[in-house]
Formats: C-alpha cells, sequence, structure tokens
C-alpha cells in the first residue's frame, strides 16, 4: 500500500480535495439548518428579542446607584483632618446613624450607600517640595518603584488635590447633601484659627508689596521728570547713577508676587476648599450598562440550546430503540 502511494501521490491530493469539499459540504447543511430553523421560529425569536430589549430598559432604569464626585484642596496642611473626618462620616454611614447625619444638615441620610476620599495622584507634587527630590529617591528604593510610592497613603499628604467620591441612591441636590458635608468637613476651631492667622498675613504681605510698588511708582516719575529737565546738573547726576532696568524689574517682580498672593488669599479662605464638583453620574455595574444587548442574546441562546437538547435527545432515544 504504501509503494502505491509514493507512485501515486494523485490519490493523496484526490482526498485531500474529497475532504474538503465534504467540509464545505457540511458547512452550507449546517448554514441551511440555522437558517431553516429560524424562519421556522422567527415569530419566537423575534418575539425573545423583543421581551430581552424591554427586560434589558427596565433593569437599567431600575438602577438608581449614582456616583458624586467633589474636588477639594486642603488647605493648612490638613489633609489628615480630612481624611479622619471622611473617614467618621463613612462610619456614621455604615451604622445608619441619620440622628448624627441629620444634625450636620444632610436631609435625607439614608440616601447616601457610601463616601471615601483619594488623592489625586501627581507626581509633581512629590517633587515641588523642598528636598523632594532626595526623598523620592529613597523611597523609590524602598518601596521598589513609582507606583508603590504613588499609592502610599503616607505620602497623601503631599498631594494638593483630593478626590472625595459619594455613592447615593438616587439623585441628589447640592444645597441638601454636598454642602451640608463641606460645611461639616470645615468646622475646626483650631484650623478655623490658624485660617484667620494664616488670611491675615497674606493681607499684610500684600499692602506690604503694594505699598512697595507705589514707592516704586514715585521714583519712576521722578526720574520722568528729571529726564525732562535735562538742564539741571543735580537731576542729570540722579539720571547717571539709577538703575533703572532692575527698578523696573523689582516692579514686575513685586507685582507677580501680589499676583500669587491674591491668588493664594482666595484659595485660603476655607479648611477645605472644594475646586469643582461632579454630580448625579448614573452608575453603571460592567454588565448593566449592556442588558439591553445581552438578554436577547441570552434568551435567543438559551432558545436555541433547548431545541437542540430536544431534537438530539429524540435521535438518541431513536438508535436506543433500534439496539
Amino acid at each position: 500500500m504504501s509503494a502505491k502511494r509514493e507512485d501515486n501521490p494523485e490519490i493523496d491530493l484526490l482526498t485531500v480535495f474529497s475532504r474538503i469539499g465534504h467540509f464545505f459540504e457540511w458547512i452550507n447543511t449546517l448554514l441551511f439548518k440555522m437558517i431553516r430553523f429560524f424562519v421556522k421560529n422567527a415569530i419566537v425569536v423575534v418575539v425573545l428579542v423583543v421581551v430581552g430589549v424591554v427586560v434589558g430598559k427596565y433593569l437599567q432604569k431600575s438602577n438608581n446607584s449614582y456616583d458624586q464626585k467633589i474636588i477639594v484642596v486642603p488647605n493648612f496642611k490638613s489633609t489628615e483632618y480630612l481624611y479622619s473626618k471622611i473617614d467618621l462620616l463613612g462610619s456614621k454611614i455604615a451604622l445608619q446613624d441619620t440622628l448624627f447625619l441629620k444634625s450636620i444638615g444632610i436631609q435625607n441620610p439614608l440616601q447616601i450607600a457610601s463616601i471615601s476620599v483619594e488623592p489625586i495622584v501627581n507626581v509633581n507634587d512629590l517633587i515641588n517640595e523642598k528636598d523632594k527630590e532626595f526623598q523620592l529617591l529613597n523611597l523609590m528604593e524602598a518601596n521598589e518603584g513609582l507606583k508603590s510610592i504613588v499609592k502610599d497613603t503616607t505620602l497623601r499628604k503631599y498631594y494638593n488635590f483630593h478626590s472625595i467620591k459619594i455613592n447615593t441612591n438616587g439623585v441628589v441636590s447640592s444645597k441638601n447633601m454636598i454642602d451640608p458635608i463641606l460645611n461639616f468637613l470645615n468646622k475646626s476651631s483650631y484650623y478655623d484659627a490658624f485660617k484667620k492667622i494664616n488670611l491675615q498675613n497674606i493681607q499684610n504681605q500684600i499692602k506690604i508689596k503694594e505699598a512697595t510698588i507705589i514707592q516704586i511708582d514715585g521714583i519712576l516719575n521722578q526720574f520722568s521728570v528729571a529726564t525732562s529737565q535735562s538742564a539741571n546738573q543735580k537731576l542729570v547726576y540722579y539720571n547717571e547713577n539709577i538703575d533703572l532696568d532692575k527698578v523696573i524689574k523689582t516692579k514686575d517682580s513685586i507685582s507677580d508676587q501680589i499676583g500669587l498672593l491674591k491668588l493664594k488669599l482666595y484659595s485660603a479662605d476655607k479648611i477645605i476648599k472644594e475646586s469643582g464638583m461632579v454630580l448625579n453620574t448614573k452608575k453603571y455595574k460592567s454588565i448593566q450598562g449592556k442588558l439591553i444587548y445581552l438578554l436577547p442574546l441570552v434568551l435567543v441562546g438559551l432558545f436555541i440550546f433547548i431545541n437542540f437538547f430536544i431534537s438530539f435527545y429524540k435521535k438518541q432515544s431513536v438508535k436506543a430503540q433500534e439496539i
């Protein structure tokens, strides 16, 4: 037999092409059976698809979970204070302590499912402070990489921005829920006193620098008068000995400092300063947002499987009776 195959390789090729032909014939038969099945059960399939879409939409609408997100900046090194306050609120929510939650102004405490806070990771916040470059290198060596560092809770005090996340059952308003929580976070006799002193210091710095600007403007005005009266020898001497460029640069520098101080004054008016919020974002679990597509497929697939199982069982029953 082996000799024949070696002498007639055409036989092997014919066998291969024959098998390929049988495979495509099987594919055509299977495709025809599938088309015939869907044509025969078209009404049932359409009904199942419609039912799946309707049920999927209903389940999506019945989902009443929403996310609230508040971006805050803890001033006066109050990051740990912020986290401890959020932990307190979280424990009160878990215990459903409605008396406490209502006492801080939340009108519907049972609407809150959970609350948490986490830093908005920005590596620049770790590096921008004094000597942070050296500390960062040491931490990278100790924690085996930057990913471990940015997740380290001991470093959260170095991040400027933090995200408060609140999960609620239903839509909420800023007045009824968010504002009371922010007011609660900003109640501290210690930090209030610190805030007043800090604000006064900033205002004093602004006044001093503005007075310096006035003095510089006076010098520049005198110089302007001096140049217009060049016949006066004393004024010419004054003109030759003043470093005008340095004076103008000093004024520009002080003006920039005043601008930064005013921004600092604005951002330091609260212990926990909110910088933005996004409210009432619909929360879906990974599968909930796809139910409208998945349910029809599941129902039709289940219908096909049941029909296949019944057909298979009948064929095997006939074979069993023939034996």
